[in-house]
């Protein structure tokens, strides 16, 4: 039997993939929502991205949403960059970490930046060294880790070579995607076994999406295999715009009620991510999938 970890970091994404595939919202939705997450103990968020305005309209505001970060001084920000312009733009904002995302899927990497897997990951040096010239941290996200909405299957050799690849361009941190949230707990351990030996000591995370609902047992799965970075989503809040049929980010209050019972500890509070969901339906103006969001913690012993 595997040893879980004392505790995961969460990083709440719920400013960029929880808003992109919304509706735009003004800023100062975003500046209440960020506030409320903020207000959860969370370390890390995801901010926003640095990609076309055209492509992805709700996340427009990038640098003017960047200028008020420094309101949350104890946050760790990033922010998602798809090309070494975006890199340079995010960086010139302020933001001192950055995420370049390669989907190991040449038919969703053409869809989400019109390049094949093999161009985007080609581009991993030039980010790399554009962020560790200002002292700026880069994370490789390797999307569609399992399978693709275009191609079907992804298979492992493919996500092994951009792992490969971005270990030996300099990346600060890894992290691996499940983009339309079709994988399980078996093909989590499987991957992570496979990705683990690879890396040596840089940082591995994992993203799931609950879409056929088995994104929270395969962050279980993921944790067990020594995973301790996750992304969520308060509310449940995201998905991606170009992967057909993709949405709900695991929800933070739901994987921290799974993991607080699992006696791992983490920094978001339940109730605090429970109430900043309830702002972020607010501010989305809908339901979102969240089951805390619908039935509250457990009920207690009184």
């Amino acid at each position: 039997m595997s040893v879980l970890p004392t505790h995961v970091d969460i990083r709440d994404v719920s400013l960029r993939d929880g808003l992109q595939i919304e509706d735009p919202i003004p800023l100062s939705a975003k500046l209440e929502l960020l506030a409320a997450v903020a207000a959860t103990g969370v370390r890390e968020m995801e901010a926003t991205a640095f990609v076309s305005p055209s492509k992805v309209p709700a996340l427009a505001d990038a640098a003017e949403l960047a200028a008020e970060l420094h309101n949350f001084g104890d946050i760790e920000f990033s922010a998602l960059v798809a090309s070494p312009n975006g890199a340079k733009r995010a960086i010139a904002a302020g933001l001192r970490s950055i995420e370049y995302v390669v989907s190991a899927a040449d038919g969703h990497s053409q869809a989400n930046v019109g390049r094949t897997t093999a161009e985007a990951t080609a581009q991993i040096p030039e980010i790399v060294s554009i962020a560790h010239d200002s002292g700026v941290t880069v994370e490789v996200i390797i999307a569609t880790a399992w399978d693709c909405p275009f191609d079907g299957p992804t298979p492992a050799q493919r996500v092994l070579d951009i792992v490969t690849a971005a270990r030996d361009d300099g990346a600060d941190r890894l992290a691996i995607a499940d983009t339309i949230g079709t994988t399980t707990p078996r093909r989590v351990s499987a991957l992570v076994a496979q990705v683990r030996p690879l890396i040596g000591d840089i940082p591995l995370g994992a993203h799931f999406h609950n879409t056929r609902g088995a994104g929270l047992a395969s962050a279980y799965a993921a944790v067990e295999a020594g995973i301790t970075r996750l992304d969520a989503s308060v509310g449940g809040l995201g998905g991606c715009p170009f992967a057909p049929g993709a949405s709900g980010n695991i929800a933070a209050e739901d994987l921290v009620y799974l993991l607080r019972d699992s006696k791992i500890g983490v920094d978001v509070d339940l109730e605090g991510a429970i109430a900043a969901a309830r702002v972020a339906q607010k501010v989305v103006g809908h339901d979102l999938p969240s089951s805390l969001l619908r039935a509250g913690d457990r009920i207690l012993d009184t």
